[in-house]
């Protein structure tokens, strides 16, 4: 559900078991936006949306493994053998409620894992210390 109050210029955002396409569409923008990959995000009840190269391709889109992450409730990094993006690493995470419960998932297709990491190393040597200190700060 999207709460849009003119009058005081707020914005506000909720997700929830029954978000459609267009409630979670700013979601999948701002995702797709930020990683420029392509991202999948449907909730509970109903499904979602499919976006690759800035735009929306399907608005009624569901697949497997978003599916079974709603199932299981665990994030899954995978290849799926169908589907859209069968034979293509992909990443999904389900979406929680404050308690734990899946109301959604998002998906994106896995980049890392097509990166050849060992030698990402190698050229920039101080990534490993970046990423130690910056888990430090967040502590």
């Amino acid at each position: 559900m999207i709460c849009d109050e003119e009058s005081s210029g707020a914005f506000c955002l909720k997700i929830c078991s029954d978000s459609t396409s267009d409630d979670l569409e700013p979601i999948a923008i701002a995702i797709h936006s930020l990683l420029g990959i392509p991202i999948t995000i449907r909730s509970l009840n109903c499904r979602g949306i499919r976006m690759e190269r800035g735009m929306i391709i399907d608005r009624e889109y569901t697949g497997p493994i978003l599916e079974e992450v709603i199932r299981t409730n665990n994030t899954i990094r995978t290849v799926p053998t169908e589907g859209i993006y069968r034979g293509k690493s992909v990443v999904v995470a389900p979406i929680r409620t404050i308690q734990g419960e899946a109301i959604g998932a998002i998906g994106v297709v896995d980049i890392v894992a097509a990166l050849d990491i060992l030698s990402m190393f190698k050229e920039y040597p101080g990534i490993v210390d970046e990423v130690e200190e910056s888990r430090r700060k967040m502590k």
